[in-house]
């Protein structure tokens, strides 16, 4: 068995089970405990894992929620490279529909929405600004209960909403995405994003390699159920390989 397949099936294990330990390890995979150490070292130096005594476990975030303007200002180079990336995917033809999920990455994409065909739906008050200064096309914005933190409309009236519609795409944001699937902090904010991804035609995630090995507290959708996801350059090929054996086309950006 090759190094990286060792240390994809270490960060499966992880995502399933949430610790590790080295002799455990070291026998499952018929190595000497030393070989897995420096496993976890590499794994923790990608920001795969955190190491502890004896072994290591997943990488959470117990860090509060950023707001909005925290998360523009977040990566922003790397968000630019993937709304231009994703830009291709947006439809063309006659009239299509576009939701666009609350996001600092998702709001790098409304500047590519100028000169198309689209109606644009979205649940963020950013973004529908945004959207208004570039497109004379239908644009409805979705109700709900506006969070804070994210400037996006959640909760029943905004599932409620989304049930009636069927967009052609939808782009949608995360805040960790690994074999857990793609999750978020918020439960309110996941319900809305599962509703998207459950009625739009083809399901796109738009995230930085930053969230890779991230789980927040809700998984909003399985990996089967994402059909592309674009990032940027930084995702380790271990990610990229669990994340198209699971049947998503990934963009690195």
């Amino acid at each position: 068995m090759y190094a990286e397949e060792r240390r994809q099936l270490i960060c499966d294990a992880l995502d399933r089970d949430g610790r590790v330990t080295v002799a455990e390890l070291a026998e499952r995979y018929d190595v000497v405990t030393e070989t897995i150490r420096r496993d976890l070292d590499t794994l923790e130096s990608s920001g795969l894992l955190t190491r502890v005594h004896g072994g290591a476990i997943a990488k959470r975030t117990a860090d509060p929620e950023p707001d909005l303007p925290t998360r523009l200002s977040t990566n922003t180079a790397a968000k630019k490279r993937i709304a231009l990336a994703a830009s291709r995917f947006l439809p063309t033809g006659p009239l299509k529909s576009v939701l666009l999920d609350a996001g600092s990455t998702t709001l790098e994409l409304v500047g590519y929405l100028s000169g198309r065909n689209l109606q644009v739906v979205t649940n963020a008050v950013g973004i529908a600004q945004a959207a208004l200064m570039v497109t004379t096309d239908r644009l409805d914005l979705l109700p709900g209960r506006l969070r804070h933190s994210t400037h996006a409309a959640v909760g029943v009236d905004t599932v409620q909403a989304l049930s009636r519609l069927h967009p052609d795409v939808a782009f949608i944001g995360c805040n960790g995405m690994s074999a857990a699937g793609f999750t978020t902090p918020d439960v309110d904010e996941a319900a809305t994003k599962t509703a998207m991804v459950t009625q739009a035609g083809r399901r796109i995630v738009l995230a930085d390699s930053s969230k890779a090995g991230l789980v927040q507290l809700v998984t909003f959708a399985e990996l089967g159920e994402i059909d592309v996801l674009v990032t940027d350059s930084g995702l380790s090929d271990s990610y990229t390989q669990l994340f198209e054996d699971n049947g998503i086309e990934v963009v690195r950006a």
